[in-house]
């Protein structure tokens, strides 16, 4: 598991990069091109390195001051035939799989919990299909609508926060998770209002009997331990960098079809469905981001005692060009 760096550097600290990432044991593959980089100008230095060494060098980047005058972006590399790259491998200590590149965790979960018209959509969408499924008390509905809710990414990106200590980027996923329920609720309801008034269906939707999506409003002990697995697994997923996993995530929890029964009992009369409806939204909600919160408490503390691969290195003048 390798990932692509690479770094724009003010001429001034391009020695010391170079002799960053040389003495780096997850170092596979090293190149500078000398005033290469026109805005901001400086050298370009690019490196594959193991993943399990990239948290090191960003953070030394970081001390250096490389983010502030130049730039560091990072790519996956999808495969490498090198001897080399192999041998870091080898050398960095723990495994790819469990490294963690905090600053990527940081800025993709910031990145898609952003308030967006897409974000909206696409939650609003998932709660109106959700109110589908529980009129026609149809499963195969209920799960598309759980795959396409993306209230994980707010729930995240809070967890995120916390952990690290980012309040704007708590104010945004909280923003974004609130904001997102509450028009996603709105819309829905007013949808269930129309087709109310259209005939299609009445208050008889609220007392019958919905053998395939009637747990969605039965709260138990067993809705929390399935929301903190959720949490815990969505979590490691995200910082492992396997999204495949996210998808059985979404359809584990009932976040989405919550909001959607939320929706329905509003606009039918329902307070007693509401009020388990919200139940069950409260709790896939606290359980996710407090087991989200634990989980990368824990990879934090343990990737810290993992040794270091990554020398500090000691400021060199640079002779003039």
């Amino acid at each position: 598991m390798l990932l692509h760096l690479r770094v724009t550097v003010p001429p001034d600290r391009t020695s010391e990069v170079l002799d960053l990432f040389a003495g780096s044991a997850g170092t596979a593959h090293l190149a500078v091109l000398p005033d290469a980089s026109v805005a901001p100008r400086g050298d370009l230095v690019m490196a594959d390195v193991a993943r399990e060494s990239a948290d090191d060098l960003i953070a030394e980047l970081r001390r250096l001051d490389v983010p502030r005058d130049g730039g560091v972006t990072v790519e996956a590399v999808d495969a490498a035939v090198s001897h080399a790259a192999e041998r870091a491998e080898a050398r960095a200590p723990g495994e790819g799989a469990d490294a963690v590149v905090w600053e990527q965790v940081v800025r993709t979960t910031d990145a898609d919990s952003a308030l967006s018209a897409s974000y909206l959509a696409f939650l609003t969408i998932a709660t109106l299909l959700a109110a589908v499924e529980i009129v026609n008390d149809s499963a195969i509905l209920v799960i598309g609508a759980m795959v396409l809710g993306p209230e994980f990414a707010p729930l995240a990106a809070l967890a995120v926060a916390v952990v690290h200590g980012r309040r704007s980027i708590a104010r945004r996923a909280g923003t974004s998770l609130v904001v997102g329920f509450a028009v996603a609720i709105a819309v829905t309801t007013l949808a269930v209002l129309a087709g109310r008034a259209l005939g299609w269906f009445d208050t008889e939707v609220l007392t019958a009997e919905r053998p395939a999506t009637g747990f969605i409003t039965a709260p138990d002990r067993w809705s929390l331990v399935v929301a903190v697995l959720a949490g815990v697994a969505g979590v490691l997923s995200l910082t492992s960098a396997k999204s495949g996993a996210l998808v059985g995530v979404f359809i584990s929890v009932t976040t989405v079809p919550a909001a959607a029964d939320m929706a329905v009992s509003l606009a039918l009369g329902g307070g007693d469905e509401l009020a388990r409806a919200a139940t069950q939204l409260g709790i896939n909600l606290a359980g996710i981001l407090a087991a989200a919160t634990g989980t990368l408490a824990v990879q934090r503390a343990v990737w810290r005692r993992v040794p270091r691969v990554v020398p500090r290195v000691v400021a060199v003048e640079r002779a003039p060009r």
